[in-house]
């Protein structure tokens, strides 16, 4: 009986040491494992394998690596922008600079409505500007940012001379009219007229019409699309900007409801024309003054002091290969004719019965330095009335829809000025420069 407690007594035991070692072998075989694990890892050995497998029958598809951090930086888009000279250069450095006057305006009001002014080298019609926005109500609220197409001593002067709110001016720094002898400006091997290219062994694509680029017309359109992507995309101040964001030009007289007003819509927008795309301070048809009355107004969108927010920037970038390749040197017009009926639906924009804004000038935006014609008696006379300084628009009105007005039919192929392959080239590169 003895001998049989102790022969059980012995077998227990040899089963838990086997036991026992059964479990360190366990351990030390996963203890194994994760060191392999950590060293594949280590050597992106198990990452590539799971990048790389593809599910059989869905070829398209990539099981997500899970073992990398996701990365930190957008890479980089190869542009094929010309070749730079020191004065583009300098002009896209000073772009960095922040805004003036910040010790006078530290800070921007919460609901603030970002200005852009775009101007080209008509000094006597910018005076006029900046004289009208210096008496905007509720000015001193905003940043302003002017967009130069080219660099010009007066023009530059009467910007650094404003002290009326934040004001950042930014330079295009591919325009034209800053590059002699060579791409986008005049090239002694450009085309010129309706040269053959074969026959003059000259570089150029001639438009649609048989003529080749000239470097002052096109720079209309390359500093407007450049501006845009540059504000909306490039900029510390405004690439996060989700509000609505102004654009007016330097033959624009800005009166002193303009910014009131045009918060109020921004701020009606959504409820009273869901279906508009933007805000405006005039009409479309620039001769006139509105209608005058008790209504908001919807109709297609103009050119004088028109504003638009984020999501519909984003439908217009989206659209670059259309404007990028229409064959009009017009910004505006491409905008009409190929862009806008490329959304599927009108695009209209919401302004008040009365204008906030007119179109003064007499001359074409470049046709250089002012002329006295461009200006009657060198000077401009807007006639003011007390409704044109307080805001004149109600929350409680309609809207009262133009419809069937007046554009561009579907088949019109442009006016031309805009065939040069190079210039397209160039265009889409500016809707790149911030992917």
């Amino acid at each position: 009986m003895g001998m049989m407690k102790v022969m059980s007594s012995y077998r227990k035991g040899r089963i838990k040491d086997a036991a026992f070692r059964r479990l360190i072998s366990w351990m030390l075989l996963i203890v194994l494992g994760v060191l392999l694990l950590l060293v594949l890892l280590r050597t992106n050995t198990i990452s590539g394998l799971i990048t790389s497998y593809r599910y059989e029958g869905f070829e398209s598809f990539e099981i997500e690596d899970f073992s990398r951090p996701p990365p930190t930086k957008k890479v980089k888009v190869k542009l094929n922008l010309p070749k730079q000279n020191s004065l583009s250069v300098s002009l896209e450095v000073r772009n960095k600079l922040p805004p003036r006057n910040m010790d006078l305006y530290p800070r921007l009001a919460k609901d603030h409505i970002v200005i852009v002014l775009y101007v080209h080298n008509r000094p006597k019609y910018l005076r006029v500007v900046v004289d009208s926005l210096s008496r905007v109500t509720g000015i001193s609220e905003t940043l302003l940012i002017v967009s130069h197409d080219g660099y010009f001593d007066e023009m530059n002067e009467i910007v650094e001379g404003i002290k009326f709110c934040q004001v950042k001016q930014i330079f295009s720094p591919y325009s034209p009219h800053i590059f002699n002898g060579s791409f986008p400006g005049v090239s002694p091997r450009d085309c010129k007229d309706t040269d053959d290219p074969a026959e003059k062994h000259c570089e150029g694509t001639p438009d649609q019409y048989g003529n080749h680029r000239s470097p002052k017309i096109v720079s209309l359109k390359h500093h407007w699309w450049w501006m845009m992507n540059t504000v909306w995309d490039g900029l510390k101040e405004t690439r996060n900007h989700v509000g609505h964001i102004l654009f007016i030009e330097e033959d624009h007289f800005i009166f002193p409801n303009a910014y009131r007003n045009l918060q109020l819509l921004a701020e009606l927008k959504p409820d009273k024309c869901p279906d508009c795309y933007a805000a405006n301070l005039a009409p479309s048809e620039v001769k006139s003054r509105g209608e005058g009355w008790d209504a908001l107004i919807a109709e297609r969108m103009g050119n004088v002091g028109y504003a638009f927010n984020r999501t519909v920037w984003n439908k217009i970038h989206m659209k670059a290969a259309k404007f990028c390749s229409f064959d009009d040197y017009n910004w505006d017009i491409t905008m009409w004719a190929t862009v806008y009926p490329s959304f599927g639906t009108p695009v209209y924009t919401l302004r008040g019965p009365k204008t906030s804004a007119v179109h003064f000038g007499r001359c074409g935006l470049h046709q250089g330095a002012d002329k006295v014609a461009c200006i009657d008696n060198g000077e401009v006379s807007i006639d003011l009335v007390d409704d044109d300084k307080v805001t004149n628009i109600r929350s409680d009105w309609g809207v009262h829809v133009h419809e069937h007005q007046s554009g561009y039919q579907a088949g019109f192929k442009g006016w031309g000025g805009w065939g040069d392959l190079r210039d397209r080239q160039m265009c889409m590169d500016f809707a790149k420069m911030y992917a």
